[in-house]
């Protein structure tokens, strides 16, 4: 190929920025480009991986030499998201998962470089380059760089504000012109645009993909079980993924499912195939498609039913996992699965619990409503109110609200409940459960929290990268669980609920428990 238009074409399509193109088409007149992606090996890969394959099978289709990264140790330095000892398993995973499926989609790995970090960042050049970085990053920066990737929480570890830095050095340790990654790194990259010159080393150019939605509408996450489907995912449990993907007829922003045919069926298509959509002949009979844009026009005037479109990305995705699942046949690989991703053990005598570490995954908070409120007999400052949280009787629930709402604001009101507390007496009345406000002492204020957009009495609220595991059916109070959990819960600058910086949002719809108005309070 040596049309420049062309690849300029293969390159940059589907991408949502980039950053240095002049750079990129400079490199291009002389000779083709050197571009790397990097992957933690933290979580098992999943369908949305096919994403960034697809473009890597763009980057070949124009000549450029690819270097995919193990990034091992970043996904150590990331909060420690892979225990040290199970670092190297998950590393021999994802290099055969990510292998399998290039293979999948009939990419040759012959002309890919394979690279895992600790071959050279333990190294001492890059060492020293380290204390170089060190010396010239700011804290400021450094934690600002990692905001949307390294996971953040009140006291950060320095292993997390080092990682920006070193995802920057990368690109020079790997002799590179280029680095591909997800918008969500682009405060990485606009570092390491700015701190490799202070260095001597040459600025780069960064491709970024779109955040792909999820099939439950949020980002695709490895730890969120419906929101992804594993690659080692078997027919039926495919099927069973996508029939709960949220996908609105018409919604054309918020659609995984739709996002899917966008960004990996159709750039994977041959010359000649289309994307066929397979219907009764009383709903219009078959219908083929050539680009997404029609199919996303389609969609958009309800022409194509999401029932319809589900089953022909079923058909799609199955395809592209039944190579997968081939290799992965190999009792070597299977063997290799169960210790990088052991299943978590039950502790002695609680079926429910995974472990004795005290995690937010032990809260039971769900979605309540008030059906009725009513003055506590002997207490002038508390409601007796019994709040519907989607069991067969409301739960009675003692709370200190009478002097911050009104009590015709609280009949009806929806809540956000705490309902695994052990019940106690309050002034003579039973209290089974806790209202979570926003609360602060000087001036004393308290505000109830806002359940997630569109939920019902009874949903489940989990928090963001806590998703496994059940909650205990009470918390112990000589472990004191509620009053060590309780202490990092607050709201943001946004007015989001949070536990160390991670998100309070609903299991069924991923919507965001709220505050009204009270910014950096915590949550009693």
């Amino acid at each position: 190929m040596t049309d420049l238009a062309e690849k300029k074409h293969l390159i940059t399509r589907n991408l949502q920025e980039v950053l240095g193109e002049d750079r990129m088409l400079e490199i291009l007149k002389q000779r083709d480009l050197k571009i790397y992606w990097g992957t933690a090996t933290t979580g098992r890969p999943h369908v949305a991986y096919f994403v960034p394959m697809s473009k890597i099978a763009d980057f070949l289709k124009a000549g450029c030499e690819v270097t995919i990264l193990f990034a091992d140790l970043h996904a150590y330095l990331d909060n420690m998201k892979a225990p040290w000892e199970l670092l190297a398993l998950r590393t021999q995973y994802y290099e055969a998962a990510i292998k399998a499926m290039l293979t999948s989609i009939g990419v040759s790995i012959d002309k890919l470089r394979f690279v895992r970090g600790t071959e050279y960042q333990l190294g001492k050049e890059y060492t020293l380059d380290v204390y170089r970085m060190s010396s010239v990053i700011t804290e400021h920066d450094a934690k600002k760089a990692g905001a949307e990737v390294v996971k953040q929480v009140d006291h950060p570890l320095l292993s997390g504000l080092l990682y920006p830095g070193l995802q920057a050095l990368d690109e020079e340790h790997l002799k590179v012109d280029a680095q591909f990654g997800g918008v969500d790194q682009r405060k990485i990259f606009t570092l390491a645009e700015k701190y490799l010159p202070q260095l001597g080393y040459a600025k780069r150019v960064h491709f970024m993909n779109p955040m792909v939605p999820g099939l439950t509408g949020a980002k695709m996450s490895s730890s969120e079980e419906e929101s992804k489907i594993d690659l080692l995912d078997n027919p039926a449990n495919v099927k069973k993924k996508l029939k709960k993907a949220f996908c609105e007829p018409g919604n054309i922003t918020d659609n995984g499912v739709l996002s899917f045919t966008k960004h990996v069926i159709f750039p994977l298509m041959k010359e000649g195939e289309t994307f066929k959509i397979c219907r009764a002949s009383e709903h219009g009979g078959d219908v083929e498609y050539t680009n997404f844009d029609d199919l996303e026009k389609a969609f958009e005037k309800e022409e194509v039913h999401p029932g319809d479109l589900k089953a022909s990305v079923e058909k799609c995705i199955n395809k592209l996992l039944a190579p997968i699942q081939e290799i992965f046949k190999d009792p070597k690989l299977q063997e290799l699965t169960k210790k990088a991703y052991p299943p978590p053990t039950k502790a002695k005598g609680n079926a429910n619990a995974a472990t004795d570490e005290i995690t937010p995954s032990k809260l039971d908070i769900r979605v309540g409503r008030i059906v009725e409120v009513s003055l506590h007999p002997d207490a002038d400052s508390l409601y007796v109110e019994k709040i519907d949280v989607g069991e067969a009787e409301p739960r009675t629930i003692v709370s200190g609200l009478v002097n911050f709402v009104p009590i015709e604001e609280m009949q009806n009101r929806d809540v956000v409940v705490l309902c695994n507390l052990k019940a106690a007496k309050m002034r003579g009345v039973e209290s089974k459960g806790m209202v979570l406000c926003a609360s602060i002492d000087e001036p004393k204020l308290v505000e109830p929290l806002l359940p997630p957009k569109d939920s019902n009495p009874g949903d489940r609220i989990i928090i963001e990268g806590y998703e496994t595991g059940e909650p205990d059916d009470v918390l112990n109070p000589k472990k004191k669980v509620w009053e060590k959990l309780q202490a990092d819960l607050k709201t943001n600058d946004n007015l989001l609920a949070v536990w160390q910086g991670n998100k309070l949002i609903s299991k069924v719809n991923g919507n965001p428990v709220m505050t009204k108005s009270m910014k950096n309070a915590p949550i009693k």
